[in-house]
């Protein structure tokens, strides 16, 4: 993730022409005169490029609207999250806190996934079309702006070859772990600040040190709306290369040193006082919780991942990722047999700059976290420890999943390709040399390239709820409540029937992360369960009716009651449905309407 001139190594520099590379020497390399970069047709074609084929990627929605990502309950948190933030925009509601899901209670939505980085210029496409157009343009957007990002920082500060530029940007959008998260997390795959991020603080110049601060702080606050993990990946494998830049070329660094401070200094100034509010909000406002729920560190990636295929690729199958990742998800390494290799070939060949050297030992420390306190090759457990074990004593670090530190090599492994590119096509070189590296990394990255996100058939809307027909038995201050009213991390109706519909109702539980109760703030999957809601979840998942007592109908209208139920809705099922007949046996049977089956229980809960 580090930056610098091929020619000099200095961080993010813009020069004129390279010359060969030098080994350090204690006086810093001459500043150059830098080098106007100007927009050129080529620019366009990159970009139109990376847009293509990001929508390529998101084709399975785009043909077939009525299925989801396979990641299905992902993609419906953050639907939500995007109608969220559309109606807080036109609301003037808060945007950190909502009653429209766990209701009456709510949900801190700073303490969770809410990207209104994403959301809040989006508002017009979710208002024109709906919750799932502005995912899908969300998911285009992400993949396709951080690899315009990147290839501006490479084609500006590292490399002259615009067509080595264009190659590392696309491996930065569209490597294996960014496709894979992209499909269900928006606040992973939203990347395009960090190049922003990196340039602002690893620049080469010395003077206006306030200025980039500011902007750096500015940056700094923005990806807090757009993902907070992303911001702690960007710091950490910030540091580490600084660190290893620093020991490998000590003039430069004691030179570069105070204005990087003072920018760091006045781009936190700003950010602090930016987030203050809203990171009070998320740590100690309402609805905060603590810790996480579930156990981060067994989401571990397996070592011979690295040397495998994803499954969203042409060469890729679902059997081996499937047992060398913790999901589908979290396949964030997964780069094939020849990528690794020519990274190690790269690496020796140019080991002299100092920018290679500090690129492969932050890359292989990424790596090695990635593989969690216990090191497993090819599924079998070695009991060797791995360094992640140095942070789970450390506060908020112990609770980042191991597996996406390996999203840190994605712009090592882009940043190395574009210099071994740069080195023979920036420069006259025999062919044989330029044919010899242009092959090697066409062989690397043509197996890894990506296939469109898979989707699964999702369960359509009843018309009872997207004509609006429930607005007859939900007035004011009432909720509607799903069946069954999903409350822990199962795929919620609910939260998918409120984003479809505008969050046009309130509605219990959901797909979210809250406190365990009032007075215990452990992290817990979604609102704390009540009786009935146990007694219906149990009647799903065992497909048998329970007994039901005379003190379940009452538990059953108290908690009716404290969810300030209106009317239930359950989709179309049939009468022998094991929930529909457990809600029958609690409050009388129901009606079906407009491909709906409902308890209307108002009279019953007053």
């Amino acid at each position: 993730m580090g930056v610098g001139r091929p020619d000099t190594d200095r961080p993010v520099g813009l020069t004129t022409a390279p010359a060969e590379p030098a080994a350090p020497t204690a006086e810093p390399p001459r500043q150059r005169a830098p080098r106007r970069w100007r927009l050129r047709r080529f620019d366009l074609l990159v970009v139109a490029g990376y847009l293509a084929l990001a929508a390529l990627l998101t084709v399975g929605q785009w043909r077939r609207p009525e299925r989801l990502f396979h990641q299905a309950g992902d993609q419906i948190l953050f639907e939500w999250m995007l109608a969220r933030a559309a109606r807080a925009v036109t609301g003037a509601e808060n945007p950190l806190y909502s009653t429209a899901l766990n209701a009456p209670d709510g949900v801190n939505l700073m303490a969770n996934t809410s990207v209104l980085g994403l959301g809040v210029p989006l508002t017009p496409v979710t208002l024109l079309f709906g919750s799932q157009a502005a995912f899908l343009v969300a998911v285009v957007c992400c993949l396709a702006g951080t690899a315009t990002a990147w290839y501006a920082l490479l084609a500006r500060r590292l490399v002259r070859s615009r067509g080595a530029a264009a190659v590392g940007g696309l491996f930065c959008g569209f490597a294996p772990g960014m496709v894979s998260q992209a499909g269900a997390h928006l606040h992973m795959a939203a990347q395009f600040l960090v190049p922003v991020i990196l340039g602002l603080v690893f620049r080469p110049d010395t003077d206006r040190v306030r200025r980039h601060g500011v902007l750096l702080g500015l940056a700094v606050a923005y990806q807090v709306f757009l993902g907070e993990e992303v911001l702690v990946f960007l710091a950490l494998a910030a540091g580490v290369f600084a660190a290893a830049y620093a020991l490998v070329d000590r003039a430069s660094a004691r030179r570069l040193a105070p204005a990087v401070l003072g920018r760091l200094g006045v781009g936190a100034l700003v950010a602090g006082v930016l987030l203050a509010y809203p990171l009070w909000f998320q740590f100690a406002g309402p609805g905060h919780y603590r810790g996480m729920p579930f156990f981060a560190q067994g989401f571990r990636l397996d070592a011979a991942s690295f040397t495998t295929a994803a499954r969203q690729t042409v060469t890729g199958n679902a059997r081996l990722p499937g047992l060398l990742s913790p999901n589908p998800t979290e396949e964030n390494s997964f780069f094939g047999p020849a990528l690794p290799l020519l990274a190690v070939l790269v690496v020796v060949r140019l080991w002299r700059r100092p920018l290679v050297r500090a690129l492969a030992g932050c890359g292989l420390l990424f790596a090695l976290l990635s593989l969690g306190p216990t090191i497993r090759v090819n599924r079998h457990e070695t009991g060797l420890p791995g360094p992640y074990r140095l942070l789970t004593e450390v506060p908020l670090l112990d609770l980042v999943v191991p597996a996406r530190f390996a999203l840190v090599c994605v712009p090592v492994l882009a940043v190395l390709l574009a210099l071994a590119l740069d080195r023979v096509h920036g420069r006259p070189v025999r062919r044989a040399p330029r044919l010899l590296w242009t092959g090697a990394v066409v062989a690397a990255l043509l197996p890894l390239a990506p296939t469109p996100i898979r989707t699964v058939p999702a369960v359509p809307l009843p018309a009872f709820v997207a004509d609006g027909g429930w607005r007859a038995y939900v007035p004011p201050g009432r909720t509607l409540v799903p069946v069954p009213p999903v409350t822990g991390a199962a795929a919620s109706p609910g939260t998918f029937w409120s984003a479809r519909t505008g969050l046009a109702f309130d509605a219990p539980g959901g797909f979210f992360i809250g406190p365990r109760s009032a007075d215990d703030p452990t992290a817990h999957w979604g609102a704390p369960d009540r009786p009935t809601s146990l007694l219906l979840r149990r009647a799903a998942e065992t497909g048998q009716v329970p007994l039901v007592t005379d003190a379940d109908r009452r538990q059953a209208v108290e908690d009716l009651r404290h969810w300030r139920t209106a009317v239930l809705v359950q989709a179309a099922s049939a009468p022998d449905d094991p929930v529909r007949a457990t809600v029958d046996a609690l409050l009388g049977p129901g009606r079906d309407v407009d491909g709906a089956h409902i308890w209307d229980v108002r009279p019953l809960v007053g």
